[in-house]
């Protein structure tokens, strides 16, 4: 049913510098631009997905419960949106493993700068039946546009969004049971927990388990995103020189990688970037 992670929604207190932030970081710049109901909106769309900036805006219903989302924070992760091919059948699935979406919902979005007008389909899950993490599911009738590439070594797309867990058999029941994506890793490590990796078109969703004394074992937590670039190396140079804070470069976990954490300049989202060393050819 789903066939890939359509976007992610960064809640952040000021779009004009998230804005800014997000293009130093990925070398690209915004897709797509507007505002509209207590909200101001910049997507940033990659090779495999979308990062959605939305900042309140005024004074209204939505724009008060943003602010109370982000409380004091700069920027929160807040929600996942998986593409689907039918909304109708995505739909009925929901309902059957009882996760209660809401009425399928006929959107309509214009471009503030060029003027384009794209339409989705979407559906959201109950939140309380989802862990916590706030699900959408949408069926897009035409590609959004890409963002161009505004500097040297850019982000080319998304590796993994990470989401932490305290209860991963009830976790491993909604992402993979439930909502169907393919359970590809389940690792345990007395250092660093337990992860599991779930297929979503060609990105993962990362559900990590490290138990915490007085850990809520009923809701989940969207953590964090890694990003995938071609060259690590320049991709850091680059970052350096943008005036961000970056890690050293270090071998991953998984074989063949080499990754970096981006300590600023990311709106408080915790940030990994990931270089995967090339396929050998047969």
């Amino acid at each position: 049913m789903i066939t890939g992670l359509d976007h992610v929604v960064v809640l952040v207190r000021n779009i004009g510098a998230a804005r800014a932030a997000y293009q130093t970081l990925l070398a690209r710049a915004p897709a797509w631009q507007n505002s509209g109901e207590g909200t101001d909106r910049v997507l940033f769309t990659l090779d495999n997905m979308t990062i959605e900036l939305m900042a309140p805006n005024g004074f209204s219903v939505t724009a008060d419960r943003m602010r109370a989302l982000l409380d004091d924070q700069e920027g929160v992760l807040a929600s996942l949106c998986f593409r689907v091919a039918d909304i109708g059948k995505m739909h009925r699935r929901l309902d059957r493993v009882a996760l209660r979406p809401d009425p399928i919902a006929e959107v309509e979005s214009s471009d503030a700068v060029t003027e384009a007008v794209l339409h989705w389909k979407r559906t959201r899950a109950a939140t309380e039946l989802t862990r916590g993490v706030r699900m959408f599911f949408l069926e897009l009738a035409d590609e959004r546009p890409k963002s161009v590439t505004t500097d040297i070594a850019p982000i080319e797309a998304l590796d993994h969004v990470v989401v932490t867990t305290e209860d991963s058999d009830r976790a491993a029941a909604l992402y993979g049971a439930r909502l169907g994506l393919d359970l590809a890793l389940d690792r345990s490590h007395h250092d660093w927990g337990q992860l599991m990796f779930f297929r979503c078109g060609d990105l993962i969703v990362e559900v990590v388990r490290r138990p915490v004394a007085g850990g809520d074992l009923a809701h989940d937590r969207l953590w964090g995103l890694s990003w995938r670039v071609a060259n690590i190396d320049a991709t850091r140079a680059r970052l350096i020189a943008g005036g961000l804070d970056v890690s050293e470069i270090r071998n991953g976990r998984k074989p063949g990688t080499r990754i970096m954490t981006v300590r600023s300049g990311t709106c408080g989202i915790p940030t990994v970037l990931l270089e995967r060393s090339p396929k050998p050819v047969d």
